[in-house]
């Protein structure tokens, strides 16, 4: 009694809070002080590239875990940090795309090239499918919208998928991290499919 006290407290909430975002903004930290010490490598824009990357692909999955968490522990304090952690993998998403046009691709010819690489193809869908999320993550965003939310927001689970092809698609010898991610994102959806069902899981349908 006393720890639910404790942990559902206001200041404990915003403690947890700021805790998660202070995680969420290392990956960041970790690149802009390899830039400053220049100890990226010999690729140092590849590097930031990856690693902007990842963050976006690993708080993706981050997000996922929040309702099982809350369902599973019966604490509600894990779904409070569900849209800021959405928001941070928007955030890195977006700099994975502007590093990736500015250090790899380049910004000419860009639908040559993109017919030419399937990853990057899959890597843009997911990227396209996470603008609508993002867009409506406010409050006021879910009032206007009222029972289309949820549905759109179901955008989240092709994302995934799709994000996991394009590290997938692009992997060259060793797929072992990416197994591992494709292992706990069949998992949490597996688990997403027994609380819901189909319907549950399925874009821009409701239920």
């Amino acid at each position: 009694m006393l720890i639910s006290r404790w942990i559902g407290h206001p200041r404990f909430l915003q403690a947890f809070r700021f805790l998660a975002a202070l995680l969420a903004s290392v990956p960041l930290l970790f690149v802009v002080s390899g830039i400053a010490a220049q100890s990226l490598g010999p690729d140092p824009g590849q590097a930031v590239t990856e690693s902007l990357g990842l963050a976006a692909f690993q708080l993706i999955i981050a997000t996922l875990c929040m309702t099982p968490l809350k369902r599973w522990t019966g604490w509600a304090g894990w779904l409070r940090i569900r849209r800021m952690l959405g928001l941070f993998a928007f955030f890195y998403a977006m700099l994975h795309v502007l590093a990736f046009l500015q250090f790899i691709l380049g910004w000419t010819d860009l639908w040559a090239t993109f017919t030419k690489r399937p990853y990057i193809i899959a890597g843009a869908l997911s990227f396209l499918m996470l603008i609508p999320l993002a867009l409506t993550s406010s409050t006021g965003m879910m009032r206007r919208l009222g029972k289309s939310w949820k549905p759109l927001h179901k955008l989240v689970y092709p994302a995934v998928l799709v994000a996991w092809v394009h590290y997938v698609w692009q992997a060259r010898s060793d797929v072992g991290e990416m197994v591992f991610y494709g292992l706990a994102i069949l998992v949490l959806l597996a688990v997403r499919w027994k609380w819901t069902g189909s319907r549950g899981m399925i874009p821009f349908v409701r239920g």
